[in-house]
């Protein structure tokens, strides 16, 4: 596969923005990080050993180096480097830098033996979801590793079997004298490898059966829930925590709160994670937004004496506020000494003055006019109010993020007369079933009527693809017949809901940016093909706002990618003299919501809007009705989007603000 070489960008701007978002407490003794005493007190409440980076890739360069210094190592003593390794995000992109290192420094892997960590059963070592085929793809045949040397987990032996090969598994590693070291991903529920919650911290290698949550998050990759096995092959945790070194690498906000539940919180069954507490040696690597939990991130002012900042003194007050339950202007000098927060009167002033202030920030956020207010005072409001009637483009990663996500705001924008733009950055054929399909197909067979050339290719090819469909086994990718029926399916949808919400059709852009269009569930990287339509889309429409899903923890990956095409965009054009006048706001997807200290500008949705909102929702019918793609979480989009919309507006109402029906919440992205 061939991929376009990206030009470098500037990520300075990228990372203020993560450093804006993350609001990791700054110490006022910055040399907690070379002090020893410093350090074990930041993180007294900590009972493993934690890194935390600021982006993923620099976890991921971090123990690659370290693997390969062990490597090195062994291979002067002439001894053999036995790993325990894993697949997952946060494993894929160490395999990644230690090809680069095979590659250009010539890291040899050829006194390296591996044992794989974990497998479906049964499952087949060539189905495109197999961990011991994904290690090979994205490892294993890009190094010069014995294939000799490959210890896999066998998932196509009779049941019956499986006890004798995993206790002869277990006597292999012990003949090696044992794993130097393993490498583990953690799961949303606490578990490493396929250790469920419930597992024994005395377990060993073994078939284990998978908890729903799993099988759930893996239908996306089996194309439905009925297609992922019921049961795995694992290492135990007792076979984890026997290996010397063990490395954990976790990336993202949706990992957050179990990762402080194992880190801070007793040992216990229910996340097995949490049993790395017995081991000697083990690191947890994380980016700030998988730490968002942890106490040193969360409340570093409980911990020691703080620099304080004003997005970190909002942080605090509005924590300080659900703590004692109380609105902001209710907040006693009392509440602030009782809660660690102290050192922030002496340093700011009197309970009252900070009050004041924090209620007015919040305040300023909410406003009815996401465009600004023509002829109003904006110096207190989120957005300008001029140029009057805005061009805004609306940028979606499927074709369905932007009414989910943002539709009422996208409804106001329409409403109060702008120019509203809207381009969906993939097709998001995957998501749609084959039922659905066939359902397309019967109607284009039936219809009599006038009829595309598209149409004219899908009834041509109709008996190929029913064909195919009857015998499609769940780990083949479709036809492109099937993709583009597909692809026609959620454009039909996206259309529709566009013209409920008011959009101009000529506004309506289906950008299908190439790095998707594999037919899995794996996708290429990003390549200047994909940035370049982004660039093009903006040139031409020289808008006065961007709106793109700023959902970094999406679990399927696709929003997060399709961010950073935008980002990379925007840093190819922001030298232009009309982007001067382009602000950049970022809404959340399905899955999370900013934090209230985080949000920069709430647009109060009434119950009416909140119809109107679910009403172009539905439009989307392939993803009612248990959609593909929904994840861990069995609620349907729409009522997603309700309970989080509901939940900001409840929360805005307890610390002291104008009750509203719900909120949609966006945090500026200032990339000048």
């Amino acid at each position: 596969m061939v991929i376009n070489k990206i030009p470098n960008y500037n990520y300075i701007m990228i990372e203020k923005f993560n450093e804006k978002i993350a609001i990791s407490g700054v110490f006022k003794n910055e040399n907690y990080h070379n002090d020893p005493y410093l350090r074990s007190l930041i993180t007294s409440h900590e009972k493993i050993r934690t890194k935390i980076y600021k982006s993923a890739d620099q976890g991921a360069k971090a123990i690659a180096n370290e693997i390969a210094s062990l490597i090195r190592i062994k291979e002067v003593e002439e001894k053999k480097c036995v790993l325990g390794l894993a697949v997952g995000a946060g494993p894929n992109e160490v395999y990644q830098e230690l090809i680069n290192l095979h590659k250009k420094e010539g890291l040899s892997f050829k006194n390296v033996i591996v044992f794989t960590v974990m497998e479906f059963f049964p499952i087949s070592p060539d189905a495109l979801q197999s961990y011991n085929r994904a290690l090979n793809e994205k490892f294993f045949k890009h190094v010069d590793l014995p294939e000799e040397n490959i210890n896999y987990l066998n998932s196509t032996i009779p049941q019956e079997k499986i006890y004798d090969f995993c206790v002869s598994f277990e006597e292999k590693i012990k003949k090696l004298g044992g794993l130097d070291l393993i490498l583990l991903g953690v799961g949303g529920i606490g578990n490493i490898g396929l250790n469920e919650p419930g597992s024994s911290a005395n377990s060993l290698t073994r078939i284990v059966s998978l908890d729903d949550v799993t099988r759930t998050a893996a239908a996306s990759v089996f194309f439905g829930k009925d297609n992922v096995p019921r049961k795995g092959i694992t290492m135990g945790i007792k076979t984890i925590l026997d290996a010397r070194h063990i490395r954990v690498i976790a990336w993202g906000e949706g990992k957050a709160p179990v990762l402080a539940r194992a880190i801070e919180g007793e040992m216990t069954e229910e996340v097995p994670v949490s049993f790395l507490q017995l081991h000697d040696d083990v690191r947890i690597i994380m980016d700030e937004a998988a730490g968002a939990e942890l106490t040193r991130i969360k409340t570093p002012w409980l911990i020691d004496a703080v620099k304080w900042n004003d997005r970190l003194i909002k942080k605090a007050v509005v924590w300080l506020c659900q703590k004692v339950n109380k609105p902001i202007l209710k907040l006693t000098e009392r509440d602030y000494n009782d809660n660690g927060m102290g050192d922030l009167l002496t340093e700011i002033g009197s309970a009252y003055d900070i009050n004041i202030r924090i209620f007015n920030e919040l305040q300023h956020t909410i406003t009815g006019w996401p465009g600004g207010k023509p002829n109003a005072d904006d110096t207190n409001r989120p957005e300008r109010k001029e140029p009057a009637k805005k061009r805004v483009l609306i940028f979606s990663p499927h074709p369905d993020d932007d009414v989910i996500s943002m539709g009422g705001t996208l409804l106001r924008l329409v409403d109060q007369g702008h120019d509203v733009h809207v381009a969906y950055q993939v097709s998001g054929n995957l998501a749609v079933s084959d039922a659905d399909v066939l359902r397309y197909l019967d109607f284009v067979s039936d219809y009599s009527g006038t009829i595309t050339e598209d149409h004219k290719m899908i009834m041509k090819q109709h008996e190929k693809i029913r064909k195919f469909l009857e015998n499609k086994k769940p780990d083949q990718i479709d036809l492109p017949e099937i993709r583009t029926v597909k692809t026609l399916i959620r454009k039909g949808e996206a259309k529709a809901a566009c013209r409920y919400a008011g959009v101009k059709e000529q506004n309506v852009n289906f950008l299908n940016l190439p790095f998707y269009e594999t037919g899995g569930v794996e996708k290429k990287p990003i390549g200047k093909e994909d940035i370049d339509i982004i660039v093009n889309l903006i040139k031409k429409i020289k808008p006065h706002q961007i709106f793109a899903a700023g959902d970094l923890s999406d679990p399927h990956g696709t929003h997060r990618v399709c961010l950073d095409a935008i980002f990379k965009a925007i840093d190819i054009l922001k030298k232009e003299v009309w982007m001067k006048d382009c602000w950049v706001w970022l809404y959340r997807g399905a899955w999370h919501e900013w934090d209230i200290h985080q949000i920069e500008m709430a647009v109060p949705i009434s119950p009416g809007e909140l119809m109107r909102k679910r009403n172009a929702i539905f439009k989307h019918q392939s993803q009612k009705d248990g959609a593909m793609f929904l994840g861990g979480d069995s609620r349907e989009f729409w009522q997603r989007a309700e309970d989080r919309n509901r939940g900001t507006a409840k929360t805005y109402d307890k610390l002291g603000m104008a009750e509203y029906e719900a909120f949609e919440a966006f945090v500026r992205y200032e990339f000048l």
